[in-house]
């Protein structure tokens, strides 16, 4: 368990300052970019890819949920409910996933628990973006309730069980697919108040699924130290470029990434996978400089009209 500086990756290094910055920037990403970079370019095996990541995690989400501890976002009766289902349901999914590293077949198995996570993950990720447009068009009304918003303790207990076992055998999901079902639960708890209580709910879920994993012996101290060095202050430049850029471009480049490397984890060729990648980055990339001329061009209208003015 012990290592030395010179097992610091600093190509990790730059993955988990990319993975930070999408999500500081998007609010989206965490294990579901984190894992299969872990394991498609780092080669870094999958049981420690997912028991590394769920580590990685535990250590960072204190970090965001602080803030909004300190925002008075957070729903503490949903978080103790939540955790109620979660912190069980992460165990039984540590045992499933040790149980399967017993098996022949073990790598391939959990890349495909991944790949499958991932589906269910960009499935999620569209579906918060109708439903965050949806709660848009409906104005205010949509913001008038927040911490104290009544709690629907049977579903909210399923919801944290079933997180909690697909985050113990995959590290994926405490944030993609926890945030969408909780909109869906409750439509009216404002969205800093959504995040700040799935974030602060994630916490006891990975504590309890590090010390789980860690009793596996599949993780990397090198890679957790290498992935903090980059992700810490990669979250913190995403959160404050998302104070100039609302990141809606980028969503759409998580989820084309996502597409491809989920293809790519149950067995899709790499060329199909690559393909989708590329031309999906293409055509967002195009889409951002389209809107950056459009809002260079806005600018210097307005300029010449002050000018005309004066």
């Amino acid at each position: 368990m012990q290592m030395s500086i010179t097992d610091i990756d600093l190509a990790l290094a730059l993955g988990g300052l990319f993975a930070g910055i999408m999500v500081g920037l998007t609010g989206m990403g965490g294990a579901a970019l984190v894992t299969p970079m872990l394991v498609l370019l780092f080669g870094v095996s999958p049981a420690a890819a997912v028991s590394s990541d769920v580590v990685a995690a535990a250590i960072m989400k204190p970090v965001g949920s602080w803030v909004h501890i300190r925002n008075h976002t957070v729903h503490w009766g949903l978080v103790g409910w939540l955790s109620a289902g979660s912190i069980p349901g992460v165990l039984v999914g540590s045992w499933i996933f040790s149980a399967v590293l017993a098996t022949s077949g073990a790598d391939e198995t959990i890349r495909a628990w991944i790949g499958g996570v991932l589906v269910l993950a960009l499935i999620a990720m569209l579906a918060k973006g109708y439903l965050t447009r949806r709660a848009r068009l409906r104005g205010a009304d949509q913001q008038s309730t927040g911490i104290d918003t009544e709690v629907k303790v049977v579903r909210t207990v399923i919801l944290g069980l079933i997180v909690g076992l697909i985050v113990g055998m995959t590290s994926v999901g405490s944030g993609s697919l926890m945030v969408t079902i909780l909109i869906l639960l409750y439509p009216l708890l404002r969205p800093s108040v959504l995040v700040g209580t799935d974030l602060t709910q994630a916490v006891p879920m990975l504590v309890a699924g590090a010390i789980a994993h860690a009793g596996l012996g599949e993780i990397s101290i090198a890679v957790v130290v290498s992935l903090l060095i980059g992700q810490i202050p990669g979250v913190i430049i995403g959160a404050r470029l998302s104070t100039r850029y609302d990141g809606h471009l980028l969503r759409w480049l998580l989820m084309v990434i996502l597409a491809a490397t989920a293809l790519k984890l149950l067995g899709a060729p790499s060329l199909l996978s690559g393909v989708i990648a590329i031309v999906g980055v293409l055509i967002v990339g195009g889409l951002m400089i389209r809107d950056r001329r459009r809002a260079s061009g806005a600018a210097t209208g307005i300029t010449g009209l002050t000018e005309s003015v004066k």
